[in-house]
């Protein structure tokens, strides 16, 4: 019985991303002579809504600009209408402007006043598609903020990663031009995100997620009935729309502090299931769409291979570190088993542990548990996990964070055999290795640079709430679940104050823009080359040997670079965790 979550976790959304792959080839990849017909007539005319005629033919730097141009827009009206939040409807409970939200210095000492870091932390994460949250939704936000800001961000910021991925797929294969921004958000919304996430959305609204405009209901408790005098105040909204998009577009997040730990949110095992399924499918599709397009499916397979066994490695490791009791538990008269601190006793560690596994791989973040009270090897996991940042990750985010490594791993090929590398007919040279090679060491960087200097000043040694190396793990957690665009947090971390929130922003920011503009250039350059013919000599990219340099790189990388990192925090914590 312990295996049957984690197996239909794996099944279920591999047998749904082939038709959800192939319907995305279809319904994305238009040419440009059938641009506006038929099924491709609805985005058509949303586009013309915004005063485009015709699609336009881009290049990788056009592309890139429209990308970056429409992420500064949604970045500038979000921070307005955060900031503007008691003037706007659908506030009955009558919440204050989130620039209103105080916090408590290093010091113990609280700030009651206005702190506009943590308005510049929650914009950079929606717009990044992080949804990292340094604030509890149903406290800070008004049902307008949490729809208009909110959710709104949670569908065009996956969308405009899918239209990226795109692009990239375009350039890869050889077009004469990339496509057209707005055109690929468009279809991407129409046709991807919103009927899926109605879907989604029908089918946790059965399971008993709320979906209601109605205020916080007000309920007298047990107690209260007998004093007349207690009563509690239930927050509720429209969560049902946040939760099918939060797990659908790699968002994560949620509509309340505890996330998908909460009841209103996650109430029953098949509304767990749902959400573990629709966290990961969608990633996985786009993969077949990427082979569908590339017309290689074969070296689609590849990759989707790899990722599956980096994925499958990890959920293996952290549901056996569960299923070991809690340090904690220690020298204490009770029952030794399977390690239930931080847990929902409803889903327990094995669900628990598989949620922190899939959630991490894909750049989603939504949590059913208290990471931070994870067994120190099975915290390791999401934290591997996110350190690689190639394991699916976000929609389109997780192709291009792979490409890099494809591209390093071609070349060491070449290397090897004394050749030119060549990739998807094209050859890779001095240029492409350079982006490949700032893309992945950039990554690393800012997560190590941003985590040593925290752990090594009061910003980060006094918002800990354990010392030593867990401590360092909450720290090393945080940078690193904003560098890959993550959100999920160790949340013993008092990160709720300036310099965390100021910080954390400006990593979101790094870790997201340049991830998905240099594969697009590194595109646009293969674009522009001529393409050679296949020898003997040549290597593929399809086959089994491929799949293990591929495999070999992205380890080789991720140990070099954060071996010492990993060594400080949850290893040392787990051999301190070790009986004497």
């Amino acid at each position: 019985m312990l295996w049957i979550h984690p197996f239909w976790a794996f099944l279920l959304p591999i047998a749904a991303s082939l038709p959800i792959g192939w319907s995305m080839f279809r319904t994305l990849d238009v040419p440009t002579d059938r641009a506006g017909r038929g099924l491709d007539a609805l985005p058509m005319f949303l586009c013309r809504l915004i005063g485009r005629r015709e699609p336009a033919r881009m290049d990788w730097k056009k592309y890139a600009v429209a990308f970056i141009v429409f992420n500064l827009a949604l970045f500038i009206l979000t921070f307005g209408l955060l900031y503007a939040q008691p003037r706007m409807p659908l506030n009955p409970d009558g919440k204050g402007s989130l620039g209103a939200l105080g916090y408590k210095d290093t010091a113990g000492v609280d700030h009651p006043g206005a702190d506009t870091a943590v308005v510049f932390n929650t914009v950079c994460s929606f717009v990044t598609n992080t949804n990292l949250q340094h604030y509890a939704g149903e406290q800070n936000l008004s049902y307008f903020s949490q729809l208009a800001c909110i959710v709104w961000l949670m569908f065009v910021t996956p969308a405009a990663g899918l239209a990226v991925m795109l692009a990239t797929l375009r350039g890869l294969r050889g077009d004469s031009h990339l496509g057209d921004f707005y055109a690929d958000l468009m279809r991407s919304l129409v046709y991807v995100f919103m009927p899926y996430c109605f879907l989604v959305a029908i089918l946790l609204v059965g399971s008993g997620v709320p979906m209601t405009f109605q205020p916080a209901a007000q309920a007298t408790t047990l107690d209260g009935l007998a004093t007349k005098m207690e009563t509690q105040t239930i927050a509720r909204g429209p969560v049902a729309a946040l939760v099918a998009i939060k797990q659908s577009g790699t968002n994560g997040g949620g509509f309340f502090g505890p996330n998908s730990t909460h009841p209103f949110e996650n109430p029953t095992p098949w509304s767990n299931m749902l959400g573990v399924v629709s966290i990961i499918v969608l990633p996985m599709a786009s993969l077949i769409m990427a082979g569908l397009m590339l017309k290689n499916m074969r070296h689609a397979v590849v990759i989707f291979s790899v990722m599956l066994l980096l994925l499958f490695s990890g959920l293996v490791v952290a549901v056996w570190a569960e299923s070991y009791p809690s340090a904690a538990t220690q020298g204490l008269p009770v029952v030794r088993g399977p390690n239930m601190e931080g847990k929902e006793v409803r889903l327990g560690p094995v669900a628990a542990a598989t949620w922190a596994a899939i959630t991490t791989a894909t750049s989603n973040g939504s949590v059913n548990s208290m990471h931070d009270s994870l067994n120190p090897i099975a915290g390791m996991v999401p934290m591997a996990l996110m350190m690689l940042n190639v394991v699916f990750s976000g929609i389109g985010a997780g192709f291009e964070n792979m490409l890099m490594y494809v591209i390093v791993a071609v070349f060491l090929a070449g290397l090897m055999v004394g050749r030119t590398p060549e990739y998807l007919g094209k050859k890779v040279e001095a240029k492409e290795v350079k982006l490949a090679m700032i893309a992945i060491l950039f990554h690393p960087l800012l997560i190590c640079a941003g985590a040593g200097l925290f752990a090594a000043t009061d910003w980060g040694a006094k918002t800990v709430a354990n010392p030593g190396s867990h401590g360092f793990s909450e720290i090393l957690y945080e940078f690193d679940s904003a560098a890959a665009n993550n959100g999920s947090g160790f949340e013993g971390l008092g990160d709720n104050n300036p310099p965390w929130n100021i910080a954390t922003g400006v990593v979101l920011l790094l870790g997201r823009f340049p991830a998905l503009i240099l594969p697009l250039a590194l595109a646009g350059s293969l674009a522009v080359k001529k393409r050679v013919p296949e020898t003997i000599g040549t290597l593929r990219v399809d086959n089994l040997t491929f799949a293990g340099m591929l495999l070999g790189t992205v380890l080789l990388v991720g140990a070099l670079s954060f071996m010492p990192a990993v060594v400080l925090g949850p290893v040392a914590d787990q051999l301190a965790a070790v009986p004497k």
